[in-house]
């Protein structure tokens, strides 16, 4: 081997990355070559190359070379696709000392503790790139992990998410001031809140003036907007144009068309947040916004959000993305997503597949850094013991994950069982 592996009980150190806050650039301190043999390889754009080499040179992919040698990893018989980006995740969220939920507020030693964790868990589940929209928590892991000091997905953050409150949130320019100050704090991208909950009923919290502002403010900075929207939300934030609406739940046909029409990101949720906050109930019933009220709502919210998730799969030209809303309790199990929107609302599983690599990266702007396997991109390859095209529980069994050129899981076949606890 040519590559020090990094397991959860063994921890080697390989080198020092670079990476700034707002790029993907990660470069290993040896400029290493690793050939790695596949005989079927998911693109990331919707293809399948069969019989196949990668070569990997420091960070990067240089070559798809069937003849390369010699060969370092062999990944025969099973399925080797691009590192996946999850596009809403929320990676310092947590439960405290006595198992309730604490959110991502958190400052204690224990929590920074239980972020990493996180990290490490939801690199080890085969997601090299994740989008945390936001806590200023966020920023340091972010940046110890660009460093190299923790292993850990690649993290954009928005730092303070801006939460709408009607006139108080504050006046267009007003608004266009904190996305200048969202910027100066570090922030990747600006988060939106322009509904409730939808636990309260998803009502519109901004005005179409307000939406106007923040979004375009945010494209004068070279910020991306992510807008938590529901209902008549939806079509406000598409008009005002936003990067990506987040859950949409209740958006028309119309909204959905209009979406396409502009070019607007859709990152909606399947299962896995309502089925992780329904598994843990009562870690979160009682803390800050979940009452019993809002647990009641959920299992109504479920079919909703597989209806929202089922028609904007047949609306021609919607962009969906891939984004679970992990929070405490999901990290590591994100690709549960996966299996809800192939079992539960008829997505087409490469379609699932490229919407957690080339298409996610388009959304986040990164198109020609991440989310395919092609010459010049960033080496972030993992490898699934089963064929996700045909049997889509094979996400549970990742065996494989390297990230920016770095080996961080190598694990045998049949290593992880076929359900790995959890009922298909």
């Amino acid at each position: 081997m040519r590559i020090v592996k990094i397991l959860p009980c063994i921890v080697g150190v390989i080198g020092v990355y670079v990476l700034t806050p707002h790029t993907v650039a990660q470069v290993p301190a040896a400029s290493q070559r690793i050939v790695i043999a596949a005989s079927a390889v998911l693109d990331g754009k919707g293809g399948v190359l069969h019989n196949t080499r990668i070569v990997v040179e420091g960070a990067k992919i240089v070559a798809i070379d069937p003849k390369a040698r010699p060969v370092d990893y062999d990944l025969h018989g099973l399925t080797v696709l691009p590192g996946w980006i999850d596009a809403h995740a929320h990676i310092t969220w947590q439960f405290g000392k006595d198992g309730k939920n604490v959110g991502m507020g958190e400052t204690t030693q224990e929590a920074a503790y239980q972020s990493a964790s996180n990290a490490w868990v939801t690199l080890m589940a085969g997601f090299t790139t994740i989008q945390s929209p936001g806590s200023p928590n966020d920023i340091p892991l972010r940046d110890d992990i660009a460093k190299g000091k923790l292993p850990g997905p690649r993290i954009l953050t928005a730092a303070e998410p801006l939460v709408g409150r009607g006139d108080a949130t504050g006046t267009p320019d007003e608004l266009r001031a904190y996305v200048r100050k969202q910027k100066e704090a570090g922030a990747d991208l600006i988060k939106i809140f322009a509904s409730q909950s939808i636990r309260q009923g998803g009502g519109m919290t901004l005005s179409q003036e307000q939406l106007n502002a923040v979004c375009d403010e945010a494209k004068k900075q070279g910020l991306r907007t992510l807008v938590h929207a529901y209902k008549d939300a939806v079509r406000a934030a598409t008009l005002a144009g936003c990067t990506e609406i987040e859950h949409g739940t209740l958006a028309t046909d119309d909204d959905l068309k209009l979406m396409a029409e502009k070019g607007t990101y859709l990152d909606p949720q399947a299962g896995l947040v309502i089925e992780n906050y329904l598994a843990n109930r009562d870690k979160y019933i009682g803390t800050p916004g979940y009452t019993e009220e809002g647990f009641a709502a959920m299992e109504k919210i479920l079919p909703m959000n597989h209806d929202i998730v089922r028609r904007a799969a047949k609306t021609p030209g919607v962009k969906m993305v891939f984004g679970t809303d992990a929070v405490a309790g999901a990290h590591g199990r994100n690709a549960e997503e996966f299996i809800d929107r192939v079992r539960d609302c008829g997505v087409d599983p490469m379609a699932a597949m490229v919407s957690a690599n080339s298409l996610g990266a388009e959304a986040m702007g990164l198109g020609d850094q991440i989310g395919s396997i092609a010459p010049g991109l960033q080496a972030d390859i993992i490898a699934l013991d089963g064929d996700p095209l045909k049997d889509i529980t094979a996400v549970r069994r990742v065996v494989f994950v390297m990230k920016g050129g770095v080996v961080y899981k190598n694990a045998a076949r049949n290593a992880i069982p076929r359900y790995a606890g959890v009922e298909p």
